[in-house]
């Protein structure tokens, strides 16, 4: 006899094995047997499409940065205290207008007494030029006068270079920016007091691979758009490039100028697209037909069994660009295969498939 513990603990693991035993046998008289068909997955429901041969016109996209015909940044070449602005932010400025006045008060004061010296300087001379007909002083008294004469006006000329040097003018027509000076503020060479931009005229600067730069020629047609603005494009033409390809990056520049009606500004980035000469054939498929994965860019196939039924393949194929919600096919794919554009995640190695084209990717 079994103490009446143990008997507990017999009782309950035989209940156990009996409960699995039979949940086991259950399970082994429903399974069909093997190989049954019925047993087989069902078809896949996917979407399709056929890989098409299209005409696309040429053309090489790029992203740019536009820029003023003329902009710089107004500062100045001598340190000093502002004293007068003659401009606000935003005007419109002339070519050679009085902007910006620094203190100037020792420049003036020495050019005065320049303007003397120079004064004594010319009546010495020209006395000294007519005692010199009369023979009663020496050549070299009259060359050392005629000397004093040049180095005074040498003098007078650099105080008046250095004057002009503390009133700052406008280099050319156009636009000021923010205003970054106040009278009383000290300023030194290099100081930004504001930009100054010609918007008669913009450019677009960008850089393409030199082997589509090689396409590219002055007088080309460019489509100029905001690079987060899918709105109308602005129209612009090549103007030049540039002389030399980048050893770094060998990207070649290239620059084109936008019509006077641009609403652009200088500085904007812009998606460029320059449309070359010429159509090219490609082989194009929806969209939705590309997978990606870390094997490369992926387009399943549909290919029939030797019984008969529809199966799908994967195939690594080389993706261009995209147009009207279809994308080019460079590689890997030839016109007429039919794709799979919706249902992919569905699918495992060897499924096969059914195509229903009310199925949503």
């Amino acid at each position: 006899m079994l103490p009446i513990p143990l008997r507990s603990y017999f009782v309950v693991g035989t209940l156990l094995l009996c409960i699995f035993g039979a949940i086991g046998g259950l399970m082994v008289w429903r399974a069909p047997p093997a190989g049954d068909d019925a047993f087989a997955p069902p078809p896949v429901a996917v979407a399709a499409a056929v890989a098409r041969t299209e005409s696309w016109d040429t053309h090489v996209e790029a992203v740019g940065t536009v820029g003023a015909v003329r902009g710089v940044d107004i500062t100045s070449e001598e340190s000093g205290v502002v004293t007068s602005l003659n401009f606000d932010s935003g005007d419109q400025v002339a070519a050679g207008q009085l902007l910006v006045v620094l203190n100037d008060k020792i420049e003036q004061a020495s050019r005065q007494n320049q303007i003397a010296v120079l004064h004594l300087a010319q009546l010495v001379f020209d006395r000294d030029q007519k005692l010199l007909v009369q023979k009663t002083i020496s050549q070299t008294q009259y060359d050392r006068s005629q000397a004093d004469l040049a180095q005074a006006k040498a003098q007078l000329a650099e105080i008046e270079a250095r004057l002009r040097n503390r009133s700052i003018h406008a280099p050319f027509a156009g636009t000021t920016g923010l205003r970054l000076v106040d009278i009383g503020d000290y300023v030194s060479p290099g100081t930004v007091i504001a930009t100054l931009q010609d918007l008669s005229a913009l450019d677009v600067d960008f850089s393409v691979p030199a082997r589509e730069a090689a396409a590219i020629n002055p007088g080309f047609s460019v489509e100029v758009r905001l690079a987060d603005d899918p709105g109308e494009a602005a129209p612009a033409t090549v103007l030049a490039l540039d002389s030399k390809i980048d050893p770094e990056t060998r990207n070649r520049r290239v620059r084109a100028r936008l019509g006077k009606d641009s609403t652009l500004v200088p500085g904007s980035f812009v998606s460029v697209r320059v449309a070359l000469p010429g159509r090219r054939a490609v082989v194009t498929v929806p969209e939705t037909a590309l997978t990606y994965s870390l094997q490369g860019d992926i387009v399943y196939v549909l290919e029939t069994s030797a019984a008969g039924e529809l199966t799908q393949a994967p195939h690594v194929v080389e993706a261009g660009e995209t147009r009207a919600g279809r994308i080019a096919i460079i590689a890997g794919l030839e016109a007429g295969a039919r794709v799979i554009t919706a249902g992919q995640n569905k699918l495992y190695r060897g499924a096969r498939v059914v195509v229903d084209e009310k199925v949503q990717l």
